[in-house]
């Protein structure tokens, strides 16, 4: 992974002379270091990639644009392994009411984001029952009933 790491600072760094930090392409590698620290556990590091991701990415394309909303959606899913519960809670229903908006309720990507939710929500046993029971509805009408990648 480490090698991962280097060769994505190095194409990082080379978008960001030749296309600029707000360049999409450019967002693009700075969301992906993010995934790759956050699969390091460098979680402080994968924050930062992602805020900047996100940021650029909502003056580059809008808040609502897909490439935004998975953003959102990393933000969720770092601030979960955090235990930031809350902020994780903010993160993921913005990604879901953009992806519904812009993708619909029965999305594969919408359907993670619901998973997602009932993952944080383990908690609270109503909130979570209801979105598994969403994402378990939406996967078997998007990609059938035997379909066995919705026990996850």
């Amino acid at each position: 992974m480490k090698e991962a790491e280097i060769v994505n600072q190095r194409v990082l760094a080379g978008k960001e002379k030749a296309l600029g930090p707000g360049h999409v392409s450019t967002l693009n590698t700075v969301n992906n270091l993010g995934i790759l620290y956050s699969n390091q556990g460098k979680l402080k590091e994968a924050e930062i990639m992602y805020q900047r991701a996100l940021a650029g990415r909502e003056k580059a394309l809008g808040p609502d644009h897909t490439s935004t909303l998975n953003t959102l959606n990393n933000l969720g899913n770092l601030y979960s392994k955090q235990g930031q519960l809350k902020e994780a809670e903010i993160m993921y229903q913005r990604a879901l009411a953009g992806k519904e908006k812009a993708l619909g309720p029965d999305h594969a990507s919408t359907l993670t984001t619901v998973n997602n939710l009932g993952n944080l929500y383990s908690g609270k046993l109503e909130e979570a029952e209801m979105m598994y029971q969403r994402a378990l509805a939406g996967g078997e009408k998007a990609l059938g009933p035997d379909y066995h990648g919705l026990a996850g």
